[in-house]
């Protein structure tokens, strides 16, 4: 440990609250699909800011946006109309089949959007006394008290209880689970298409359109979070167009700015309904500033077509790594994942595995102390993704 990461490490402990167990780096720079340490080590960056940074760091199209937005307006409030808001709008609803969105400043705001809407829309336009959401074992759906409430899970909920009622879990593809957990008062289902913070589980394709049909059967609402599996990252420009599907909600944030705080909530305009003036509101979401760069992040990855690069890129990976698991039998248990959006399973050994990973220059994410997750930007070199499987391989011959 360098003397200059230890003075900073002695700094953040003093001035921060213990809410993070950071990695053993203090990253001071980077540029695309590279970061550098305050030592000068360089890394290859398969992380993204978990799904963030999705056309690099100090993206420099970008950087010219933000330069010119800094210099005519950054935020006035949403008591005004505004042009970037509205550019923003069009060019994200012409990706997908909603028809109207609600601006906010991360995932747990646009869930928690999308939640009220959903009860909103139940009890206000649809006159049925119904407030319940149903989710799926495994999820994760955000840290407010409203979405812990809906991820359900005890070890981030430890302390903060009560937690809002009107959510219950289900087991993970399970038809007849879901049917069973659907009563009167349910008003909607909430999923990942992939589940992200769960280990990167893709759930099956013949669940998710029974889930759908469910839905529509019996007249509640299907919500999909887009929110790390959103823009381009699973080989469709939405995880759920991969299915087929056409949910009435979804929320997205992550790569929407491309690292400015920035969430979205979608909706058909039907459902949209359930909001009024005054019904839900927030001071920073869609300021000019932080919409005016995401506007140029969703052109800049429909012209560039990295929806179809992170398919062509992920399945050359993935197969690379499914080779590496025939060829060192009993060293990955399994690979999960869609286009860049990757779940390695190592099992009792990954934490050992992730940390000489680290030595070696390469940043993924650990999840669950089990599976290693790759995020890295859709615009990476493809040469980066081959040698961290060969710099993988030759990790997992030492254990």
């Amino acid at each position: 440990m360098s003397q200059i990461f230890s003075s900073i490490k002695e700094r953040e402990e003093k001035f921060l609250l213990r809410s993070y167990s950071r990695y053993p780096l203090a990253i001071v720079k980077g540029k695309m699909s590279r970061l550098w340490d305050a030592d000068g080590k360089e890394y290859i960056d398969l992380l993204a800011g978990i799904a963030v940074a999705a056309l690099g760091h100090c993206n420099e199209e970008l950087a010219a946006v933000l330069a010119k937005q800094a210099n005519k307006l950054w935020h006035v409030s949403n008591l005004f109309y505004q042009e970037e808001q509205l550019e923003l709008a069009e060019v994200l609803l012409s990706t997908t089949h909603h028809e109207q969105v609600f601006f906010c400043n991360s995932g747990a705001e646009a869930n928690e959007a999308a939640i009220k809407l959903a009860r909103r829309y139940t009890k206000k336009v649809k006159k049925r006394d119904a407030y319940e959401i149903l989710t799926l074992e495994g999820c994760f759906h955000g840290r407010t008290l409203g979405t812990l409430a809906a991820t359900g899970r005890q070890s981030l909920y430890d302390g903060f209880e009560p937690l809002p009622e009107g959510f219950r879990q289900v087991p993970i593809n399970d038809i007849k689970a879901m049917e069973k957990a659907i009563t009167d008062k349910t008003c909607a289902v909430l999923l990942e298409v992939v589940q992200g913070e769960g280990g990167v589980v893709p759930l099956a394709s013949d669940y998710l359109k029974q889930v759908e049909a469910l839905c529509r059967q019996k007249d509640i609402l299907f919500i999909c979070d887009e929110v790390q599996a959103g823009f381009c990252r699973t080989g469709c420009f939405w995880a759920f167009q991969n299915y087929g599907l056409k949910p009435d909600i979804i929320s997205t944030a992550k790569a929407l700015a491309n690292g400015l705080p920035m969430g979205a909530m979608m909706a058909t305009s039907e459902v949209a309904r359930g909001f009024v003036a005054g019904s839900h509101a927030t001071t920073f979401g869609g300021g000019a500033l932080a919409s005016a760069v995401a506007t140029q992040v969703v052109r800049i990855m429909l012209r560039d077509e990295l929806a179809k690069r992170a398919a062509k890129l992920g399945t050359a990976l993935m197969q690379r790594l499914n080779d590496l698991k025939i060829k060192l039998p009993g060293k990955i248990k399994e690979i999960r994942g869609l286009g860049l959006m990757i779940g390695i399973e190592i099992g009792e050994n990954c934490p050992q595995v992730w940390q000489e990973l680290l030595k070696r220059g390469y940043i993924c994410s650990l999840s669950h102390n089990v599976t290693l997750r790759l995020l890295p930007a859709l615009t990476i070199d493809e040469a980066d993704l081959t040698s961290f499987a060969d710099t993988l391989a030759d990790i997992l011959k030492t254990f």
